[in-house]
């Protein structure tokens, strides 16, 4: 839209401005029409997660994979002070099992890892588990540099044994002491090691993924630990209600669940195939993504065009009220806004110049929730259809366009720095 200002010999910089205030208008508009939702009215939510995958693949298994989506966010969400942090990328992990049914997907009140334990004869199931986070390899620790040792005699052999077997048998003398009944460590447990978690009744898992370990302390309350010797009462994760290694397919899993207030989840996807695993996945991060935006800030604007048309109109109106020649690229960007309506009515096969100059009528009479039906193509009340985006998104989007808008009309030229390729026949330099 700023193609025939510039043609006219407007400056960049007049075209800009114009902008500028555009973008502040459009912002005041989208609050202005915003409505607050209840993030704890579970109906409300469920609408505006359908409105993102009801076109998707997963929206045949609708309320299901909506209601994972918000359970699983809700499990993260912590709130500190004026701040909430809702880290799904790092707290939510999405196992994905090939084989069973659909409607087996579950959020777990805990997590959950690929993994079985280290010795056959260890338990399987411990009811409210007292678990232990290592960070450090429990096994005797071969020199890093090149070592000669002489040894005389067999008595010097059995000496050198001997120094490995109490080195370990002192890491696990300080673990034990604690009494935990899961040990779970980042790096490797030794056959000695096993053997004394076995006398003591504890339960071992070796080499955890980091990622896997930072979940498990944050639904259990355990502290990671970095030495055995620096192991505290406190870092002991007592909030795992039921601890269980089951068997799916050929692989076993360990599972700790009716974790008491878990900010840390997995979601288990069952499914016929790994393409159908992954395109659940997918389908599921978006949702996500939409309910953690909503958690951030739980206000939303109408879909189908509505919002830009709405803006559109204000921008209209206002512009009579800008003074010099900014405001022609200020009325530039209600035009421009409307390529989103006029194209959702184009992709229906709609008659375009009739749905656009009806909306226009019902915004200017403060109709501001009406917008272009995706399936008809006729123009509709948003509130009807229940299509609502989340505000923070459809802000940031307002202000990266305008920005970038903005910063390509203040490029002059492009000055091309390739160099020219010597041919054939002009000799080498």
């Amino acid at each position: 839209m700023a193609e025939p200002l510039l043609e006219r010999n407007f400056h960049p910089t007049v075209i800009v401005s114009g902008y500028g205030k555009a973008l502040q208008c459009a912002l005041n508009t989208c609050k202005k029409i915003s409505r607050v939702i209840d993030i704890n009215n579970i109906n409300e939510m469920r609408e505006i997660v359908m409105a993102a995958i009801g076109t998707k693949f997963s929206s045949r298994w609708g309320d299901r994979m909506v209601d994972m989506a918000i359970n699983a966010v809700k499990k993260v969400v912590i709130k500190r002070g004026d701040y909430t942090e809702v880290d799904i990328k790092r707290y939510v992990r999405i196992e994905k099992i090939p084989g069973g049914e659909l409607s087996e997907c579950t959020v777990l009140d805990g997590v959950m890892f690929n993994k079985d334990i280290t010795h056959s004869k260890m338990r399987r199931r411990i009811e409210n588990p007292r678990i232990l986070l290592l960070d450090c390899p429990l096994e005797y620790k071969k020199g890093d540099s090149q070592t000669n040792v002489e040894i005389m005699n067999e008595a010097d052999f059995n000496a050198l044994l001997r120094q490995e077997e109490e080195y370990i048998e002192g890491i696990c003398a300080n673990i034990v002491a604690f009494k935990p009944d899961i040990v779970i460590t980042e790096k490797g447990v030794s056959d000695l090691a096993q053997h004394y978690f076995l006398k003591a009744g504890i339960t071992a898992f070796r080499r955890l993924r980091k990622t896997d370990a930072n979940r498990v302390a944050r639904a259990t309350g355990a502290t990671i630990v970095n030495r055995p010797d620096e192991i505290q009462e406190s870092d002991i994760g007592t909030g795992c209600g039921l601890f269980e290694v089951r068997k799916i397919g050929d692989e076993y899993f360990a599972y700790l669940e009716k974790c008491e207030d878990a900010k840390a989840c997995t979601i288990v996807l069952r499914g016929g195939s790994k393409d159908v695993l992954n395109e659940i996945e997918r389908n599921l991060m978006d949702a996500m993504q939409v309910v953690r935006n909503v958690m951030f800030d739980p206000r939303m604007l109408p879909g189908g065009g509505a919002t830009e048309l709405a803006i559109a109109d204000a921008i209209t109106r206002s512009s009579h009220d800008i003074e010099g020649i900014s405001k022609w690229p200020y009325a530039a960007i209600a035009e421009a806004l409307e390529v989103i309506p006029r194209t959702l009515a184009q992709n229906c096969g709609a008659n375009v110049i009739r749905v656009m100059t009806d909306l226009r009528t019902r915004h200017a009479n403060q109709e501001h929730t009406w917008g272009v039906n995706g399936t008809t193509g006729e123009s509709c009340d948003m509130n009807k259809l229940q299509i609502w985006e989340p505000y923070c998104v459809k802000a940031q989007t307002l202000k990266t366009a305008i920005e970038s808008a903005s910063l390509i009309l203040r490029i002059d030229d492009v000055v091309s720095g390739t160099r020219r390729k010597a041919k054939a026949s002009e000799p080498q330099q």
